[in-house]
């Protein structure tokens, strides 16, 4: 405890999270039934994701290290969705060491 508390006055900043970059293929875009379906990588872990933009439910399949993927496939979808097609590699990074 006093090591942590000669650290804050000290004013040294906490140190950065550790990052992972993820990389995401677009396989299928479908507008008529509002969804999305791709690939994702990271970390050794390869995963496929389907979104149903119009009810933002996100499906990430297999089970294994999807807690570690889930919520930051979702929030780069959510803010880049309109710029992703069908073919396209994009990438993300993801605030964990996987």
């Amino acid at each position: 405890m006093h090591g942590a508390s000669r650290v804050l006055r000290s004013g040294h900043s906490v140190s950065r999270l550790p990052t992972t970059t993820a990389q995401l293929r677009v396989l299928r875009q479908s507008f008529s039934d509002c969804l999305l379906e791709g690939e994702v990588s990271a970390g050794g872990f390869q995963w496929q994701f389907r979104w149903a933009f119009d009810r933002g439910e996100l499906r990430v399949e297999p089970s294994l290290g999807r807690a570690l993927i889930q919520d930051a496939l979702l929030r780069f979808l959510l803010r880049v969705d309109y710029q992703l097609e069908p073919g396209g590699d994009y990438v993300f990074t993801v605030r964990a060491r996987f």
